[in-house]
């Protein structure tokens, strides 16, 4: 990951029951609902008098273990540099909507079937109230599953599943997005599983950027790499630096896997997704200026703990007059 990370520690290391964490920084209250001209600008409408940011906030350590039990106090978060004050903070329990955004090219062939044991794997970590849907890509990308929470169907249609054809990533992350709308949940995110770069897509990756630092859409990423020193495509080459900034612009992470720890991968990404902090603040100097405001998340540690890492999205768009 290419992100500031912050050491940090906790009073309490482990798995919680599943918890559901919403992978945005909003900007609250949310308008009442968008028209299509608005859903190309961030939604961020606000009294002028009073806003609020939440940050979504997984804590992790040196094993990848989520990190429980931490307070208030064990947390600074800063605004364009400037410290700010926490006046909210919980871990809440919340249903989430996932988008599998699975690769079918060509090159996937021999890792299909670890790559559907990993989705098997995930699905074991969900929420009777979560939901899914489904995007495969190889040189389009098809949305074949629609919101559901019978993750049964998904595996039924990834059983079926076929290697051909390149490698349509970006446009296949633009497909989920579109479908993540159709979702009322609050909490949401993406699973890509995916072994390379992008070779045959229409949107580029700035544009892709842009719309998901414009989203409330948490991305998680698992690459599955061809070994150090072996044979690659230039595409393939840029496999990991795409999918570590898509997901680090969002407070997710790109996790480089073996085909042999993709399941074991797979369900630690589905536990540490429902265990995320949430805190909220005013910013000190609001400004209705429309224009990204970089956020830091600093973990305070009490003595005698093992370094932590913090993991947070990137920033958030103000609104604009």
């Amino acid at each position: 990951m290419g992100s500031r990370r912050i050491v940090g520690c906790s009073l309490v290391v482990g798995f919680l029951a599943l918890a559901a964490l919403r992978g945005q920084v909003a900007l609250l209250p949310r308008p009442l609902p968008p028209s299509p001209a608005d859903q190309a600008r961030p939604r961020a409408s606000l009294r002028v008098d009073t806003s609020l940011v939440l940050v979504p906030v997984s804590v992790c350590d040196p094993s990848n273990r989520p990190v429980t039990g931490l307070e208030r106090e064990h947390f600074k978060v800063f605004d364009d540099k400037v410290e700010q004050t926490v006046t909210q903070f919980s871990m809440d329990d919340e249903p989430v909507a996932v988008g599998l955004v699975f690769d079918t090219s060509g090159s996937m062939g021999p890792k299909l079937r670890r790559s559907r044991d990993a989705a098997a794997a995930f699905f074991r970590t969900a929420n009777p109230e979560d939901e899914f849907f489904l995007v495969e890509f190889n040189d389009q990308p098809r949305l074949v599953t629609r919101l559901t929470r019978d993750t049964e169907a998904i595996q039924s249609q990834l059983a079926f599943s076929q290697s051909k054809g390149r490698t349509a990533l970006l446009d296949a992350i633009m497909l989920a997005m579109h479908e993540m709308k159709r979702s009322k949940l609050s909490r949401r995110a993406l699973l890509i599983i995916s072994d390379g770069g992008d070779n045959s897509s229409r949107y580029s990756e700035t544009e892709v950027r842009n719309v998901i630092r414009e989203t409330d859409v948490l991305i998680y990423a698992i690459g599955v790499f061809e070994p150090f020193g072996a044979r690659r495509t230039p595409e393939e080459s840029s496999g990991p630096g795409l999918l570590s900034d898509l997901s680090e612009q969002t407070g997710g992470r790109h996790f480089p896997a073996d085909t042999f720890e993709l399941p074991d991968i797979a369900a630690k990404i589905g536990v540490e997704m429902r265990n995320r902090y949430m805190l909220g603040y005013s910013p000190t100097h609001a400004q209705r200026d429309g224009r990204y405001h970089r956020v830091m998340v600093k973990v305070v540690p009490p003595r005698g703990l093992p370094p932590l890492k913090a993991f947070w999205r990137l920033g958030y768009f103000a609104p604009a007059d």
